[in-house]
């Protein structure tokens, strides 16, 4: 596997790395953050650790040059060509953002209402538990920004994740509003997933649901949120439909459900300003023996939205453990990315060599597809 490493975690630590985000700043700095889970919690889950690095030599080498703390399941966006970082305070904790004005070396802190604390959590477990879950993405289309969030129910007797317990909403602001003004945002409406409700009762049963969003644009101008869904059968993703001004999320049961190239890890959907296409970096199950497997990372586009295919593999197991050993140990999960004018450019959250199992990641690494449009052929 060619890479280059931003961090590696001994296993001893019982630490692991989570929710890895890149950009690349005007100036061509690549810009990268990642969160620790694990041995690092408080009384409430996760505690909510961010590191930040920077890379000038184009992502050969990088540099840890700060720390969060207080911010879990972040995303790194560019706005006004001013660089945030929007995130939950700790595991289902507030919604908070953070500004840098000097390219990530030093950070707003997000301590009230008028400075980045968007959303506020529920007491202890209560809800509202909010929920990004890693680096989903930040969309600005017609003059309002976008990002899903999830909130999660009530955890009354500790941390017990479930898929079907995800409310599903958007919040939103106007683009040229001040982004660490709460004021300036709203929420959607909350969906859960109801499986009753599928016209196919063989695909779906209790404790089924989603999470993970990603908003993107339709063909038609329409807005659209792509969503992570754990269903009976692998390789399927949900669309719901949103009203432009953010307010309302709707899911059809009868078409929201499509086949897909992955969708039961973390995906992020980016269209691509040059063709039109929509590509995703996502895990493809390729055997039903091992649904949850993350061994493999596949490039694949859509012209829709709704149909799917995959265009290469781009990261696979190269350890030489036999199948069933490799879907167990190894995983190259929750990748953010981001178009690099012919190449894209990502991160990927990786169990490799040496971790735990397939989801405790000990790695960080970076990689650059080279002339993606190219698998287009």
């Amino acid at each position: 596997m060619n890479y280059s490493e931003l961090r590696y975690q001994p296993e001893r630590s019982k630490v692991y790395l989570g929710s890895p985000s890149i950009i690349r700043l005007p100036d061509g700095v690549l810009v990268a953050s990642h969160d620790y889970f694990g041995n690092l919690k408080n009384m409430e889950g996760e505690a909510g650790l961010t590191s930040i690095y920077r890379s000038d030599d184009n992502g050969q080498s990088w540099s840890n040059v700060t720390h969060m703390i207080g911010a879990f399941w972040g995303t790194l966006f560019l706005h006004h060509n001013v660089l945030y970082h929007i995130s939950i305070s700790q595991e289902y904790g507030h919604v908070v953002i953070r500004r840098s004005e000097d390219d990530g070396f030093t950070w707003s802190v997000p301590r009230d209402k008028k400075n980045g604390l968007l959303f506020r959590a529920g007491p202890g477990r209560t809800s509202p538990n909010y929920h990004f879950g890693g680096a989903t993405s930040v969309l600005v289309h017609n003059g309002r920004i976008y990002k899903a969030l999830e909130d999660y129910l009530d955890i009354p007797n500790g941390p017990d994740w479930r898929p079907d317990r995800f409310k599903a909403s958007v919040i939103s602001a106007p683009v040229d509003a001040d982004l660490l003004d709460a004021a300036n945002w709203t929420v959607s409406n909350k969906i859960l997933f109801d499986y009753k409700l599928l016209p196919d009762k063989s695909m779906a049963e209790a404790g089924n649901g989603w999470l993970e969003g990603t908003v993107v644009v339709a063909p038609d101008g329409k807005l659209k949120m792509l969503m992570r869904i754990h269903l009976k059968q692998p390789n399927k993703a949900a669309i719901l439909s949103l009203s432009n001004d953010a307010q309302k999320l709707e899911f059809d049961y009868t078409t929201g459900v499509i086949d897909f190239i992955g969708g039961h890890s973390k995906f992020t959907v980016r269209r691509d300003p040059i063709t039109g296409r929509y590509f995703t970096l996502t895990n493809y199950v390729s055997d039903d023996k091992f649904p949850n497997s993350r061994n493999t990372l596949i490039l694949a586009v859509s012209d829709d939205l709704y149909n799917w295919r995959s265009l290469e593999t781009l990261l696979s197991d190269d350890t030489g453990l036999e199948p069933e050993q490799s879907a167990l140990s190894t995983g190259f999960q929750y990748p953010d990315w981001q178009f690099d004018g012919e190449d894209i450019i990502y991160l990927v959250r990786a169990s490799y060599r040496g971790a735990h199992n397939y989801h405790d990641s000990n790695r960080i690494t970076y990689h650059v597809l080279k002339n993606f449009r190219s698998f287009l052929k």
